[in-house]
């Protein structure tokens, strides 16, 4: 794209031009009507002196009793020539008549003098007109005077011309000067408009060198108050986005120190148990080293998955969403963890959403879809509980961390549901506990990474601490969130905790009420 100086100068100088040359033209024609004009009165002057200078004489004819005044008007000078011509018009032309008549009998002056293009009115108003005279441009006045002596009707007609040198040169010298005068005035411009928009791209030069700068670490918002009030909207855009990748790097700085953190602490410990093992004479203790290794290498493995985890679910961009049923996302759940709940004697319970509340006042499944960016066909017989828009496999990681996290931190014979229901437009699943629960003051922190909250859970040192960060990462990245509650009331006298993932209702047709409910355990 072309610049913006050159784009200003661009439009602003092709009408800047267009006003001065329309103005330089009125001017021009302004001031040839006034140089006609005075040159018109000049000519108009011994017209009027050589029509009052006829009378008649004793014997009734017509005589020229030309003035030294009029003498002197009528005398060429250089560059000046002037002509004149009297002459009686017999019969005398009718009283609004136009047509010039034959030529009459002529008093004084130049016989051969151009006539008038029409007859002009016998009340003394003169006609101008421009003729040629041996070859000679001339402008020429016109004009008829009615005599009246002793009942006799005489009429004359009198011309005077002049050469218009003068008047060319005058025009001429008018001309040029407005020309000059326009030059000028359009370099003035010229020069304002250049020093204008330089002068006003300053402080985007100031901003460009101010970026230009900048160490690659810096990532503080440019100043807005040094700009104009039209790029202000553009600098805080740009600060908007260094906020965002300011956040993003720090989030990523805070994630590589805690996971260095968190790796350092089990590879020393591996390491130590590694040395003793080799250390120890004894088989049976040696072996026992080398079991703790690899339990300490299987809480590594799963601290390790779970940074993966959450590297995957801090990622910006958005993930590949399709329609699923969460309540059957949510049972696969419960089915992969009865295992490890069965081996700490837990109960482990599902009770699915019922379908009569989810089908209550769904629209079609073509208004569900439309606009929804999602390409399906969804039959009559679809039968979808808990129907929304999301990634299946991040929603079961989710879902996952919460269940694990619920058996990991839970006693010993704890009882853990998890239930799907329909709250409002939203689809709920919550994995709720009789354990020892977090208090609801802390319950913020507990979506801190590698923050382990809750006084009198079992084997907390042995968590990392990620598992609520990660569900909450995965359901925000589909729309959703994580909110923390109380869970059912456990043997000391409190309430565990309850997590519950929740998403919009993408709410497709098909649901028939009175289907997959009841409890799974």
């Amino acid at each position: 794209m072309i610049g913006i100086r050159t784009l200003l100068i661009t439009l602003l100088l092709p009408g800047v031009i267009l006003l001065l040359v329309i103005d330089s033209w009125n001017d021009y024609r302004t001031l040839a009507a006034i140089t006609n004009e005075a040159y018109d009165s000049a000519l108009l002057e011994p017209a009027r002196v050589l029509e009052s200078s006829i009378e008649f004489t004793d014997d009734g004819t017509l005589a020229v009793t030309t003035p030294v005044y009029a003498q002197v008007v009528l005398e060429s000078k250089a560059g000046l020539r002037k002509y004149f011509r009297i002459e009686e018009i017999d019969p005398p032309m009718p009283e609004g008549a136009t047509s010039v008549p034959g030529t009459g009998r002529t008093l004084a002056g130049m016989p051969e003098l151009p006539r008038p293009p029409t007859w002009p009115t016998s009340g003394g108003a003169p006609i101008f007109f421009n003729s040629v005279y041996r070859d000679d441009p001339v402008r020429v006045v016109a004009v008829a005077r009615d005599l009246y002596y002793r009942g006799q009707h005489r009429q004359v007609l009198v011309l005077v011309a002049e050469s218009i040198g003068r008047r060319l040169l005058a025009e001429g010298a008018a001309r040029r000067q407005e020309l000059l005068r326009d030059a000028r005035m359009l370099a003035l411009v010229a020069i304002l408009v250049w020093w204008g928009v330089a002068w006003s791209l300053r402080p985007l030069t100031r901003l460009r060198n101010d970026i230009r700068t900048r160490s690659p670490d810096d990532m503080t918002s440019l100043d807005a108050s040094r700009v104009p009030s039209e790029v202000v909207p553009l600098v805080e855009a740009v600060n908007y986005h260094i906020e965002r990748h300011r956040r993003v790097l720090d989030e990523q700085s805070h994630f590589l120190a805690d996971a260095s953190h968190q790796l350092r602490t089990p590879l020393a410990i591996m390491l130590t148990q590694a040395q003793y093992a080799l250390r120890e004479p004894d088989h049976n203790r040696a072996q026992e080293g080398l079991r703790a290794i690899v339990d300490q290498l299987g809480r590594t493995r799963r601290l390790t998955e779970q940074l993966l985890s959450l590297a995957h679910a801090s990622q910006n961009e958005a993930p590949t969403r399709q329609l699923l049923d969460l309540s059957e996302v949510a049972r696969n759940v419960v089915l992969q963890y009865l295992p490890l709940s069965h081996e700490k004697h837990q109960d482990l319970g599902w009770v699915a959403a019922n379908v009569a509340d989810v089908a209550a006042g769904m629209p079609s499944a073509s208004e569900a879809i439309e606009g929804s960016g999602v390409t399906a066909v969804i039959g009559e017989s679809a039968l979808l509980t808990l129907p929304v828009l999301g990634s299946e496999a991040e929603l079961h990681e989710a879902l996952a961390n919460l269940l694990h996290n619920a058996i990991h931190y839970a006693p010993v014979g704890a009882r853990i549901t998890v239930a799907a229901a329909v709250v409002g437009d939203r689809a709920e699943v919550s994995v709720s506990d009789n354990g020892p629960g977090i208090d609801a003051a802390s319950r913020g922190r507990a979506f801190a990474r590698f923050d382990r909250l809750g006084p009198g859970r079992p084997s907390i040192s042995s968590g990392s601490g990620l598992g609520l960060s990660i569900a909450r990462a995965y359901a925000r990245r589909n729309d959703g969130d994580i909110m923390l509650r109380d869970g059912e009331p456990n043997a000391q006298g409190g309430v565990g905790l309850a997590a519950v993932l929740w998403l919009p209702l993408a709410m497709p047709r098909g649901i028939e009420a009175g289907s997959s409910h009841g409890t799974v355990t």
